[in-house]
């Protein structure tokens, strides 16, 4: 596999979605398949009500078609096919509250029991198909840097499960900014390209760079001011992806290091809620986190910029730790 090989599917993912976005654009305009801002949300977003949404859909049937497009045989490879119909899995499951939003022009889509509950479905179907056809299967993890490795056994399952359903709601959580999420986890898919090709899963990286190309084109609409956004179709399918490529290439630990920002996205959530439960008392002026800078001052594309960079360097400690 050369390099060139390895990025004939992600220039073909970029010029598909590049290609297609121009004319789903005003389908979605047409349909008024628009943005929703939430009556409590930023002053400043209320601009962006009714910016068509659910561009998810083009990059992640843009960064499939690439992948089968220029790599054919890839047809019958596990780790391909079980990656793509996870990635679909939870792009349906966020297409489907998407969906019942702007048809309802509320907030009201999916309920948070039946949003989980189909995350938790998809997350254990991932588990049977890897453990059932995956070659390298195994319930053993890597400690990172002490390079010893331990066998969870029945709590492996357990640990997968959890890294879908946070993984996928943790990119979610991260997309309330022009670009920021698919910028982060461009980021984020990178150090296991470098992972796959270590452990010699070459089918893995070729997805993960169709998906990046995907996203680079994305980005051409998406970047400030957006043309579209991703929608929950677009950022669970990106966690789960996550999450699957740290099944696929053994390094599961390391998804909280390269996935720090939406990591601590979640966190400052989590911190709100709490201290407003418990001590009626806010720690950030709005959560998640990526909004308290909007409030402190910063602009949108400052933040972006500074969480990319974030992003940037924690997928430097993740390839260092992976690789040491």
């Amino acid at each position: 596999m050369t390099f060139v090989h390895l990025m004939m599917g992600c220039l073909v993912a970029m010029i598909l979605v590049v290609v297609a976005m121009p004319r789903v654009i005003p389908v979605l305009h047409k349909l008024k398949f628009g943005q929703v801002e939430r009556e409590e949300g930023l002053a400043s977003h209320k601009a962006k009500g009714g910016t068509p949404t659910m561009g998810g859909v083009v990059f992640i049937l843009a960064a499939i078609i690439a992948v089968y497009v220029t790599h054919p045989q890839y047809f019958a490879n596990a780790y391909v096919n079980i990656g793509a119909l996870t990635f679909l899995m939870f792009g349906a499951i966020g297409f489907l509250d998407d969906f019942l939003i702007v048809v309802r022009h509320t907030n009201d889509g999916l309920s948070p029991i039946q949003k989980y509950g189909l995350q938790s479905l998809a997350a254990v179907i991932f588990y049977v198909l890897a453990w059932k056809f995956l070659p390298n299967f195994s319930t053993t993890i890597t400690i990172p840097l002490a390079r010893t490795q331990v066998n969870l056994g029945f709590l492996y399952p357990v640990l997968v499960y959890f890294m879908f359903t946070a993984e996928s709601n943790a990119v979610n959580l991260t997309d309330g900014l022009d670009g920021l999420a698919a910028g982060v986890t461009m980021i984020a898919l990178a150090p296991f390209i470098i992972f796959a090709l270590m452990e010699k899963v070459v089918p893995v990286a070729v997805f993960a760079v169709c998906v990046i190309g995907a996203l680079i084109g994305f980005l051409f609409f998406n970047y400030h001011p957006a043309k579209i956004f991703m929608g929950d179709c677009g950022s669970l399918a990106l966690g789960a992806l996550l999450a699957a490529l740290a099944v696929f290439t053994k390094q599961e630990l390391l998804l909280i290091v390269v996935g720090i920002v939406p990591l601590c996205e979640t966190l400052s959530v989590i911190i709100q809620v709490t201290s407003f439960k418990l001590r009626k008392k806010r720690v950030f002026k709005m959560a998640p986190v990526h909004h308290h800078f909007e409030m402190c001052g910063w602009s949108e594309t400052q933040v972006v910029t500074a969480f990319y960079f974030a992003g940037f360097i924690a997928g430097l400690i993740g390839i260092l730790m992976g690789v040491l």
